[in-house]
């Protein structure tokens, strides 16, 4: 049976990956940070295709024990799929940014998405090959990776930071036959957007910012998620997708 690991799982983007991997029939293991009563809620409808795992991206003890509990439970690991990552509590000029939100998103954005790649790259090395391929990695980044946001500098530059970890590990594990690819959402309909709704909706509907006039939907990245570990696209590593409405074409 086909595995994964999946980050960031109790909503959005990682929820809908953890439905679209269940449905494809994996095993998967699902990290957030929601009690143990909330996420049985949460992840009841999946049944024994998921356990759930409570930690936080940030801290070493629980990249750790995230990585005990997926081999521990699942023998193999076929897939990480990289989503969890926050936006700054309180968005602010980078003129008055604070050391503290900038280290709050690296943290979990950057640092914690680096050395959770680093744990399983190393696990999944010690793996046996199925056609070539030792396993999948895939981080979601984000359109903010290469788009000024002046109101959440910390959150563009962490968004960057995973682009180039995506570039790293391709290269470095390639060899071994592991693929490292990233997907990069546009405007996505999830938690983190909803305090600005407003504002993307007039982007959207009114401005036109995107040649695909629409919200984009946690489904519409976790289809994309899935093709890069379906061995569809085995002779691509280190590749950045970009599903945005077509946001990053430059009009005139």
């Amino acid at each position: 049976m086909k595995t994964a690991v999946i980050t960031g799982a109790a909503g959005g983007i990682g929820y809908a990956a953890v439905e679209k991997f269940v449905s494809q029939g994996y095993r998967v293991v699902a990290m957030d940070r929601l009690g143990a009563d909330a996420a049985k809620e949460k992840f009841a409808p999946m049944g024994e295709s998921v356990l759930y795992y409570c930690g936080d991206l940030s801290d070493a003890e629980s990249r750790r024990g995230l990585l005990e509990c997926a081999y521990a439970h699942l023998g193999h690991v076929d897939a990480l799929i990289n989503v969890a990552g926050v936006a700054p509590r309180q968005r602010n000029d980078i003129l008055s940014m604070t050391e503290e939100s900038y280290d709050f998103v690296m943290d979990i954005n950057a640092k914690g998405t680096f050395f959770l790649t680093q744990l399983f790259a190393n696990k999944m090395i010690e793996q046996e090959a199925e056609d070539g391929i030792r396993g999948y990695i895939v981080n979601i980044s984000s359109m903010s990776a290469y788009t000024s946001s002046t109101s959440r500098g910390e959150y563009c530059i962490s968004k960057a930071g995973v682009s180039m970890i995506t570039t790293l590990f391709a290269d470095r594990l390639a060899e071994y036959g592991i693929l490292v690819n990233e997907i990069r959402p546009g405007i996505i309909m999830t938690g983190m957007t909803e305090t600005v709704k407003a504002k993307y909706d007039n982007l959207i509907f009114n401005e036109g910012i995107l040649p695909i006039r629409r919200w984009g939907e946690p489904e519409d990245i976790a289809r994309a998620v899935y093709v890069l570990c379906s061995g569809d696209l085995g002779y691509t590593t280190g590749q950045s997708i970009d599903v945005d409405g077509g946001f990053h074409i430059r009009r005139l």
